[in-house]
């Protein structure tokens, strides 16, 4: 659940960092590092183990250590709880404590990497993809962005476009999945097609193979507008864009 887990860095780097600070900290020092695979890890199941420093927010977590040992037929290992360090210059929205969350917060909208330039596509207009579950702020960033002048593109919308009897995947949709799935005036009701392809991946490939290609093309023809217009950004806004 962390923010932005994009920055987090790996498990061999940040064991590298611990073991530098230990050793400096104190060179005899006799330590073994252990990556963990559950919530749990060796503190369970390690019957040499005597103590487990907590902090203030994990000493729960480490009441709950001493349950599964005694499950285990271990003894309780003494809980020793540390102060956290606050942070003076966290902002409103961060945590008051030092956090690793905080940093990666203060670190979104920063670019990961160069924009990647590919000789085989146009430099303009330059095409940015937001993506994300429902309630995660795309529609909002989209609007965002929209009045900073970017040709925003809805794929939402694109997808209501696709199955009106006009629409390019009209006709191949009824053939597939039959007469059932129409209103009475003969526009296609999404709910009744969306029972018919609901919890079966095999209907639901055969709808996505029929409208996802006709979405690209609309996206494209989109994009093709957003160039003529001048427009030096185009947001593609959709909700599966990586599928």
């Amino acid at each position: 659940d962390k923010v932005l887990a994009e920055l987090i860095e790996p498990y061999e780097l940040r064991a590298a960092k611990l073991r530098e600070f230990l050793e400096d900290v104190k060179p005899s020092l006799r330590f073994d590092i252990v990556p963990l695979a559950d919530p749990y890890g060796p503190s369970v199941t390690d019957p040499d183990l005597q103590c487990l420093v907590v902090s203030e927010e994990t000493r729960r977590g480490g009441e709950a250590v001493n349950k599964k040992r005694l499950e285990n037929g271990l003894p309780e290992l003494a809980l020793y709880e540390i102060l956290l360090m606050k942070d003076p210059d966290h902002s409103q929205n961060e945590e008051e404590k030092i956090s690793s969350s905080s940093l990666r917060q203060r670190l979104l909208g920063t670019l990961l990497r160069p924009p990647r330039r590919d000789p085989a596509l146009p430099s303009c207009p330059y095409v940015i993809g937001l993506t994300g579950g429902t309630g995660s702020g795309k529609t909002s960033i989209a609007k965002l962005l929209g009045h900073l002048g970017a040709f925003v593109i809805d794929a939402d919308k694109l997808g209501h476009a696709v199955y009106v009897p006009s629409g390019p995947a009209y006709e191949q949709v009824v053939a597939a999945f039959g007469a059932e799935i129409l209103n009475e005036d003969g526009t296609i009701n999404r709910k009744v097609l969306g029972a018919k392809v609901f919890g079966n991946q095999e209907r639901l490939k055969s709808l996505t193979d029929i409208v996802w290609p006709e979405m690209a093309r609309m996206v494209k023809e989109q994009i093709r507008e957003a160039g003529a217009q001048g427009k030096a950004v185009c947001v593609l806004d959709a909700a599966v864009l990586l599928e």
